[in-house]
């Protein structure tokens, strides 16, 4: 009988992010936020049809602010354009909730597309968190214009990356393509050297 055992997934980031540990009062802390769901999102903000099925089938309306987050329960939607957003979920909900936002924007001008293979999700924290995203990330991170529930995309060290921040502590979850995970886990580590860090897993 020919085996049918699925593999176990596997992350770019396997092999590169431990040892876990590090000193307790490491300035950053970094970890790998593995194989959440991720939903390209595209619409018409202003249509309030569009807003009230993505409600529906997420648990809250997609931001029209730009630059901005919203959340319901472990899923967030990322604001990324006009008409377009990133809709994060928790492991495993990224295909079945696709289905279910294309079930309700059935008939509009609107789509959701699983996109969870495209990005890699690395999580920085800690006191020294900002001072080492600077290092490399030219958006203004200072806590007057950059705070919980903001996201923004730009380069983080030559890097096409999403950063969103979600909680004052702070701590900042970068999404960025899997063919550039290794690299952009060497550079924060690298970058992280002066202030120490430490890994969770």
């Amino acid at each position: 009988m020919a085996d049918t055992a699925t593999p176990a997934a596997r992350s770019p980031l396997d092999g590169c992010t431990g040892p876990v540990g590090g000193p307790s009062d490491a300035g950053v802390v970094l970890g790998e936020l593995r194989f959440q769901g991720k939903i390209n999102l595209r619409g018409d903000a202003a249509d309030k049809a569009f807003a009230a099925a993505v409600a529906k089938a997420i648990g809250v309306e997609p931001p029209a602010t730009p630059g901005t987050v919203a959340t319901a329960g472990g899923r967030a939607i990322l604001w990324l354009g006009p008409d377009e957003w990133l809709v994060v979920t928790p492991e495993g909900e990224g295909g079945d909730l696709a289905g279910t936002l294309n079930a309700a924007l059935a008939g509009m001008r609107a789509s959701a597309t699983d996109v969870s293979d495209n990005y890699t999700t690395v999580r920085i924290a800690g006191p020294k968190a900002r001072w080492v995203l600077a290092k490399g990330w030219a958006v203004d991170l200072h806590p007057r214009a950059f705070g919980p529930g903001r996201v923004a995309q730009s380069q983080l060290a030559l890097t096409n990356a999403i950063i969103r921040q979600t909680d004052d502590l702070p701590s900042f979850e970068i999404l960025v393509r899997p063919s550039f995970a290794r690299y952009l886990w060497d550079w924060l580590t690298d970058a992280s050297l002066e202030v120490g860090y430490r890994v969770e897993a």
